[in-house]
């Protein structure tokens, strides 16, 4: 398998220099005329806090829009995103629960996303404390993704890894009203619709889903409902106003982890433990936002955008105890971009700053098989506050050629949490913190760039996080804040040549990375619970490797491929267990020269895609791609790693058109082969619960009508 992989990144590395210098040597004086070429060369990432173009960020960013994956599952984030170099997906369940990991960052989180921000409509859907559900999006409703990748701690909260931006669609020019209807194994059903009106004035997308999953183990069911809603008006030139909203309500079943030994007889089965408590999470949660944005000034260059938004939250958790969580989140983002001259330079500087506040109450009853006790054992309120201001600016040394970014944000997270029951405690835990960096963006060409970057990020513990084993503290006073120095070298490029039949385009990106990680955040458990510790050190080392090709016209070739070399520099835990007789003991152990698990080596994906109109009205398509993902530790200890896996999926697609009708139908296999494979794993389990298995061989079938006003 080794060899395997090392060969197919040699042939793709070989691939994508010898398609770029065949590419560079053809005539671009006539590609501005190309409206095409100019659509793809002013594709624009605002995930950055400043909209630009993709070929002037000097990081490594990626751009989806709804055309690239039309045909798709549209289910989880992993349908759509399995392409994005440097990004490891896990889908824990087979539907919304996706594990997003960067460099290292997330890989850790067993419940939710952490390490990456995550936005919706610009608006975080990660909470105060970094951590994030993705039960909002509905992929039918959202128009385009962002994803940046690597340290954005300068720019926004608790992003060590990044930043994943998703749009509800407002990017339409005529009113339409859609009907979604998918089906597939193991019960799934989701039926849906999507209205979208224009007028000079306003812009309008009202979304609604209903999904429904019996999953593919034991005690897997869900069902979720989606309304998503945006509407952009322009009072005036130059400005805008747009209203975000979204309102969710669903449940998830929990099958809990699996011994090897239980997943070896039956991966398929849930925790019996999971069961007894009819483990599971109920969601009901509101958001509503106000963004206004005016651009002013002599020659425009001024821009001042204010976003204000509210969210009400009630959730719970079955597990030990039966657990209500109502929270409620306020928050106001605010920024000012100017774009001036100075020594017949370009200078674009921004200030902008955050503030968000959830309060919260949290009541404990005794969990009986999943109902919820009469008696109240305990009440706890708490509050996370998060309050930063963050700095940009980007300067062109030599023009058109050379810019230099240099971008610094200011963090302050503080924790309150009281005990109002009987014995009575309160706590509280400040963390704050400056994150500089700076970077350079060098274009060898109009379409090909140099890039470079090095910064500080800070990550403070998520909520759950802090729970601290001692019953005499509420919160964790060891745990301290995770810290790291990241550094990255890369290349990108959109190269075009029209007047050719063969290799008219490439789109590439290489980047080389290095992070050494402080007070790493990782999980541990005792007696069934689980409790975060730090690691003195991490290294990791990497490489992102990623290419769009259009071989022939109408067939296009994806590769993308992520090398992950991730070991603990130094780190000393202690650890709880039970020995032969029953008895508790405490040990220290030393994983100092151990690997970091949750992270697979080699992770590559290839996809070969054609589309082709079959006619006047209709258009085929049809897409093969292949994931293979090496093997994983389960743990710090490096007691057990899980087989590598290949899977191999397929789509097959129809779009037809008729006046302002529009009819698509759309299917596909995926995991071909049935290969059984562990896709999530629960790190650090003290029972040695860490396995969970990927989806086995599944079909889907969709057929959406729309008419187009």
């Amino acid at each position: 398998m080794k060899h395997r992989y090392t060969f197919l990144t040699i042939l793709l590395c070989t691939g994508l220099m010898a398609s770029a210098q065949k590419i560079n040597k053809a005539d671009t004086s006539n590609l501005q005329l190309d409206t095409l070429y100019r659509q793809l060369d002013e594709v624009v990432i605002s995930a950055t806090r400043v909209s630009k173009r993709i070929i002037d960020i000097p990081y490594s960013v990626s751009r989806i829009s709804y055309v690239n994956y039309k045909f798709d599952r549209k289910i989880g984030s992993n349908d759509m995103l399995s392409s994005v170099p440097g990004l490891f997906l896990q889908s824990r369940y087979g539907t919304h629960d996706v594990r997003f990991s960067i460099r290292g960052f997330g890989s850790r989180s067993n419940s939710g996303v952490r390490g990456i921000r995550i936005l919706l409509d610009d608006i975080p859907e990660s909470e105060p404390d970094g951590q994030t559900r993705l039960e909002a999006l509905d992929f039918d409703a959202i128009g385009r993704i962002e994803v940046v990748k690597g340290n954005s701690s300068s720019l926004y909260t608790n992003a060590p890894g990044g930043v994943a931006n998703f749009f509800n669609d407002l990017d339409f020019r005529r009113s339409s009203i859609t009907s979604f209807n998918q089906f597939g194994a193991f019960g799934l059903r989701k039926n849906g619709f999507k209205a979208a009106i224009r007028t000079p004035m306003y812009g309008f997308m009202g979304a609604y889903s209903y999904l429904n999953y019996d999953g593919y183990r034991v005690h897997n069911n869900e069902y979720w409902n989606i309304a998503n809603i945006a509407l952009e008006t322009t009072p005036s030139d130059h400005t805008s106003l747009k209203v975000l909203g979204y309102f969710v309500k669903g449940e998830i079943k929990l099958p809990g982890s699996l011994k090897k030994s239980q997943f070896e007889a039956d991966p398929w089965q849930a925790d019996q433990r999971s069961i007894d408590r009819d483990e599971k999470r109920i969601t009901t949660k509101g958001r509503l936002g106000l963004r206004y944005n005016i651009v002013f000034g002599g020659n425009l260059n001024n821009e001042i955008e204010v976003t204000s938004f509210v969210a009400i939250k009630y959730l719970a958790r079955t597990a030990k105890d039966y657990r209500i969580i109502s929270r409620y989140v306020f928050g106001v983002s605010a920024r000012y971009v100017n774009t001036s001259h100075f020594w017949k330079r370009t200078n674009e500087f921004s200030i902008g700053g955050d503030l968000y506040m959830q309060p919260a109450r949290i009541e404990y009853y005794d969990n009986i098989s999943g109902n919820k006790g009469d008696e109240l054992k305990q009440l706890e309120t708490e509050n996370i506050s998060n309050k930063g201001f963050y700095l940009s600016n980007n300067f062109e040394i030599i023009p058109q050629k050379l810019f230099i970014l240099l971008t610094g944000r200011f963090d302050n997270i503080v924790y309150k949490i009281k005990q109002e029951t009987v014995p009575s405690l309160s706590d509280q835990k400040p963390y704050s913190a400056f994150t500089p960096k700076v970077a350079l963006n060098y274009k060898i060409t109009p379409q090909i760039a140099l890039f470079t970057s090095y910064g500080l990020s800070f990550d403070s513990p998520a909520n759950n996080e802090m729970d601290s084993p001692d019953p005499a503290y509420l919160y964790n006073s060891d745990l301290k804040p995770q810290e790291s120095g990241n550094a990255e070298l890369g290349i990108k490029g959109n190269i075009f040549r029209w007047n050719s039949t063969a290799f008219r385009k490439l789109l590439f990106e290489a980047t080389l990375f290095h992070v050494n990680v402080t007070n790493e955040i990782v999980p541990y458990e005792v007696l069934g619970s689980v409790y975060f510790r730090n690691a003195a050190k991490t290294n990791r080392t990497g490489c992102e490797l990623g290419a769009q090709l259009e071989i022939l016209r109408d067939l296009n070739f994806t590769a993308t491929y992520t090398y992950s070399y991730f070991k603990y520099g130094a780190y000393t835990a202690r650890a709880i267990e039970l020995d032969s007789t029953g008895t508790f003991i405490t040990t220290d152990k030393d994983y100092s020269g151990n690997f970091a698990p949750s992270v697979p080596r080699n992770n590559l994906y290839l996809a070969l895609a054609y589309s082709r109109p079959l006619g006047r009205h209709i258009t085929g398509f049809a897409k093969l791609s292949y994931n293979g993902i090496s093997g994983m530790w389960v743990d710090d200890a490096n007691s057990d790693k899980t087989n590598a896996y290949n899977l191999l999926n397929s789509v097959l697609g129809f779009d037809m058109k008729f006046g302002g009708f529009n009819l698509l139908l759309t299917g596909g296999v995926n995991n071909m082969f049935n290969e059984i494979y562990v896709g999530f794993t629960n790190t650090n389990s003290a029972d040695k619960r860490f396995y969970e298995a990927g989806a086995p061989r599944d079909w889907f079938f969709s057929c959406n009508i729309g008419y187009t006003f």
